[in-house]
C-alpha cells in the first residue's frame, strides 16, 4: 500500500463551527466540550471582546444561571478546565478541546471556515434565519456559511421569509430530533432549522397524544408559554425603535410579565404535518426568570362510544409510555411536583410532563344541525335536529429548560447526527 493510499484511509477529524457566543452559541460550545464527539471547535464572534483573550474565557467560563463550566461538567470539586490561551492565535484548549475565536468579520460569507476545516456550523446569532436572502446580500445571509466553506448550516431558530410571495427552498428542512428526523435527506438538505426550544417541547407534548388518538379526533387545540426572559428583551425600559410596534418589548423584563408572541405553531407544522389539519393557537407570556420555561396545553377531543373515557388516568398513561418507548430521554414523565428551577439544565428531555396538574373535564356539547349550512337540507330530514356530542378538554402542563438542559442539549444531538454523514 502506498503512502498516499494509506493517507486516504484515515478519517477526517469532525470540526466543528459555531457562529456566535450568544446564550445558544456559548451553551452549545459547552455542550460540545463535554460530548467530545468534535476534535476541534472553531467560534466566530466576529468583533473584538474585552482587553484580550482571557475575557472571553472567563465569559466562556463563568455562567449566572449554569455556573462554572467545569463544575458543571465535573462536579463541586472541580478545577478551571480553560488553560494553554494563545492571544495571537485566539487560541485555548477547554477541557483537552482546542478551541479558536475568531474576531474578524461577522458576515458569514466572510467567515474562514474552510481554512480551518469546517464542514458543519452552528447558526446561532439568531439573525440569518431567511434561507431565500443571497449569499453575498450586504448585511449578511445564512447561505454565506455555504459560501464560505460549510457544508451543512444548523440554525438554532425556526425559518423566517419576510417576503410573503417566496416559498421555502428545496435544500431546507425544519428537523426535530425524535420527531421527524428520519426526513433529513443528506444529499438534499443543506440548511437545517433546529425549530425553536417553545416547538421543540410542544412537539413531544402533541405527539403522543397523535399517536394515542389520531387527528381526527383532536377538535381543536392552544397553548401557551410561560416562557423565561431571552437577550431580546430590555433589562431596563428604553425607547422603541423607529417603526416598532409592540412597545411591550422595550419594557424592563426584570418588573413584568410580559405578554409577546410566538411562531411555534406555524413551526410545529412543518415537523408534524397533521397538525396542518387541527385548529391551533399559540400564545406567550415573558417572566422574569432566567430560563425554565413552561407550556400549558388544552386539548379539545371527542368521546367516542368504543373507546376508553377520556379522563385523568388515561392521559398521563399515554405520557408515561411515551416516555418508555423514548430511548434517548427526550421525553420525561414526572408525577413530583416541580417549580421552574428544578428542570434546570436537566439533560436530554424536549418536555417534562407535570402529570400531578394533567386536568380532564367532559361535558355535552348540543348541536342545531340545521344551523350547519353545509349540511344538504335533504339530509336533514333523516337527522334528529339537535345532537349531542360528548367533548373532553384536558389540560396538560410540560416544563422546559429553554437554554441548555432541553434545546441546546437537543440541538447537539441533530448537529452530531448531521456531522456523522459529513465526515
Amino acid at each position: 500500500m502506498t503512502e498516499k493510499e494509506n493517507v486516504k484511509m484515515i478519517p477526517e477529524r469532525p470540526i466543528l463551527g459555531i457562529n456566535s457566543l450568544g446564550r445558544i452559541g456559548k451553551l452549545t460550545l459547552w455542550h460540545h466540550i463535554g460530548r467530545k464527539y468534535f476534535s476541534e471547535i472553531i467560534v466566530n464572534i466576529g468583533r473584538n471582546v474585552g482587553t484580550k483573550l482571557e475575557d472571553v474565557a472567563l465569559y466562556i467560563e463563568k455562567d449566572s444561571t449554569y455556573g462554572a463550566l467545569h463544575r458543571y461538567l465535573y462536579g463541586y470539586r472541580a478545577k478551571r478546565i480553560i488553560e494553554n490561551l494563545d492571544e495571537d492565535k485566539g487560541s485555548m484548549l477547554i477541557d483537552g478541546i482546542p478551541v479558536t475565536i475568531l474576531r474578524e468579520s461577522r458576515n458569514p460569507g466572510h467567515i474562514p471556515w474552510e481554512k480551518y476545516g469546517v464542514k458543519v456550523v452552528v447558526e446561532a446569532t439568531g439573525k440569518f434565519t431567511n434561507p431565500t436572502t443571497s449569499p453575498d446580500a450586504k448585511e449578511g445571509s445564512v447561505r454565506g456559511h455555504l459560501e464560505a466553506g460549510a457544508e451543512k448550516v444548523i440554525v438554532s431558530a425556526p425559518f423566517k421569509i419576510k417576503e410573503k410571495d417566496l416559498s421555502m427552498p428545496e435544500d431546507i428542512i425544519t428537523i426535530v430530533m425524535g420527531i421527524n428526523e428520519e426526513e433529513y435527506d443528506h444529499t438534499k438538505h443543506h440548511i437545517i432549522s433546529a425549530a425553536s426550544c417553545t416547538t421543540t417541547c410542544l412537539a413531544y407534548m402533541i405527539k403522543p397524544l397523535l399517536d394515542y388518538f389520531g387527528p381526527e379526533k383532536i377538535l381543536s387545540a392552544s397553548m401557551a408559554t410561560v416562557h423565561a426572559a431571552t437577550g431580546t428583551q430590555e433589562v431596563l425600559d428604553r425607547l422603541p425603535k423607529a417603526g416598532a410596534t409592540d412597545l411591550r418589548k422595550n419594557r424592563s423584563i426584570m418588573n413584568n410579565i410580559i405578554l409577546t408572541t410566538t411562531g411555534a405553531a406555524k413551526t410545529l407544522g412543518l415537523v408534524i404535518p397533521e397538525m396542518n389539519r387541527i385548529g391551533f393557537m399559540a400564545e406567550s407570556v415573558r417572566i422574569p426568570v432566567t430560563t425554565g420555561s413552561l407550556i400549558i396545553l388544552v386539548v379539545t377531543l371527542h368521546e367516542e362510544a368504543d373507546r376508553p373515557s377520556i379522563n385523568r388516568n388515561l392521559i398521563n398513561n399515554v405520557y408515561r409510555d411515551a416516555a418508555q418507548r423514548e430511548k434517548r430521554g427526550y421525553i420525561k414523565y414526572t408525577d413530583e411536583q416541580n417549580v421552574s428551577s428544578d428542570i434546570i439544565g436537566l439533560y436530554g428531555p424536549a418536555t417534562i410532563i407535570e402529570g400531578h396538574e394533567t386536568h380532564t373535564r367532559t361535558a355535552n356539547i348540543t348541536l342545531d344541525l340545521r344551523k350547519f349550512y353545509k349540511i344538504p337540507a335533504e339530509s336533514l330530514a333523516s337527522l334528529p335536529a339537535n345532537t349531542e356530542i360528548p367533548v373532553t378538554q384536558v389540560v396538560i402542563y410540560g416544563w422546559y429548560d429553554n437554554e441548555l438542559g432541553s434545546y441546546t442539549n437537543m440541538l447537539g444531538d441533530l448537529t452530531v447526527k448531521i456531522a456523522s454523514m459529513v465526515y
